[in-house]
């Protein structure tokens, strides 16, 4: 299974014209083609075409509808919504706020669907643990243990402000209609932004969220333009993806509990990990953050939470989304690719699939690392020495590359 990351704050964007990204990337053919005759490097050239382009011309959902939440509202309402509209993560507005402040202070930051499961989680680990100790804490965060406590006043009455800063809270950093695709671009691979509201300054509301996959979905329109084709015919292995080491990559046996791999991404601040054969090399399955959501909303797959293997989960949660007849990427097969794929492919198949991360492969299946969203963005931008100034002083930590 996978973290599908589409439609994070906004209605779905697979309703989008098509044609928008399509015209945006023959925007960027005729800045490239302007651009011929210069002594810029391929990478220089494209990190001038995109700073010539506003993030305004972005393409946004059909509906331009932007779901926020207040900070007052109990982390049960702000389930309710998020599921009612099917999206995974919104903006939080500070209701203490006044209407005169600033967009960094208007809004306290970003929730995820799975932040609040895992925050709940980690809050039954700590009950569980005064309960008692060892093995038995772990018995004692059973599907009915979590279940209690989804259903109790603790969850009704916890508000969102209460979390803020835990596992999976992001800032809310706005960007404007005028700032351009390459400082988009940077805060979604460099700085690590999984999305950026757009604000319109003068009418005071957010007109967009463009997210990592709603760029990666933009490049995959892009396919067969010269510019693009620089990137795309490259491999995997010729730009240094993956990053990481096969012998770094977190994984998890199957037959381990799947509580194991929920804790394990929030210890490590992983957004998913692979699940492997008991030999710990071949790929059989993913679990991600994403996942973590029936938690909340179908707790019966956890009435035996204590005893379930990641194996057993996976097969669990895909018998509960075919009985629901509910169309998911979290029903295929683990999405794979090799490290002589090309950077086309590997985006037609991270776009199809509507997933945030694929594993990379060998012709055994063993897995040799994974390929991110932000992994593919980063390859298409380098920040210019100085280029944020002081930009992030506050706001964000900077990588510990920055050249800020």
């Amino acid at each position: 299974m996978d973290e599908g990351e589409a439609n994070l704050m906004c209605s779905p964007r697979n309703g989008l014209d098509e044609d928008a990204d399509r015209e945006l990337g023959r925007k960027l053919e005729v800045l490239w083609d302007e651009q011929n005759e210069t002594s810029l490097s391929s990478t220089e050239r494209l990190n001038s075409c995109f700073e010539k382009i506003p993030v305004l011309a972005f393409p946004a959902p059909p509906s331009k509808q932007v779901i926020e939440i207040n900070s007052d509202a109990s982390l049960s309402e702000a389930v309710q919504l998020l599921s009612k509209h099917k999206i995974l993560s919104a903006p939080v507005r500070d209701v203490k706020a006044p209407e005169d402040a600033s967009w960094i202070d208007k809004y306290i930051g970003i929730v995820e669907f799975a932040g609040i499961a895992v925050w709940l989680l980690h809050q039954s680990e700590i009950a569980a643990s005064r309960v008692s100790s060892g093995p038995d804490a772990v018995a004692a965060m059973g599907g009915d243990f979590l279940e209690m406590l989804t259903s109790s006043e603790f969850y009704r009455e916890t508000k969102v402000n209460d979390i803020v800063g835990s596992f999976r809270w992001a800032p809310f950093l706005p960007i404007r209609k005028s700032d351009s695709f390459l400082t988009m671009l940077l805060l979604l691979s460099k700085y690590r932004m999984k999305s950026l509201p757009v604000v319109d300054i003068g009418e005071g509301k957010i007109e967009n969220i463009v997210t990592q996959s709603a760029v990666v979905h933009m490049l995959s329109k892009c396919l067969g333009l010269p510019w693009f084709e620089t990137w795309g015919k490259s491999t995997l292995s010729e730009v240094g993806l993956p990053v990481m080491e096969p012998d770094k990559v977190i994984k998890l046996d199957e037959d381990q509990p799947v509580l194991q791999a929920f804790k394990l991404m929030r210890e490590k601040g992983m957004g998913g990990l692979p699940i492997v054969d008991k030999e710990g090399n071949q790929l059989v399955g993913n679990i991600s953050l994403r996942d973590i959501q029936f938690l909340l909303v179908a707790p019966e797959i956890y009435k035996e939470f204590r005893s379930v293997t990641a194996k057993d989960f996976l097969t669990a949660v895909r018998t509960y989304l075919r009985l629901k007849k509910e169309a998911s990427p979290l029903l295929e097969n683990v999405i794979t690719c090799q490290k002589n794929d090309t950077i086309e492919k590997v985006i037609l198949k991270l776009d199809n699939a509507k997933i945030q991360r694929i594993y990379v492969v060998n012709n055994q299946g063993q897995l040799e690392g994974v390929v991110t969203l932000r992994d593919i963005i980063s390859k298409f931008v380098q920040e210019p020495p100085g280029y944020f100034g002081d930009f992030f002083y506050g706001v964000v930590p900077s990588p510990k590359d920055s050249r800020v």
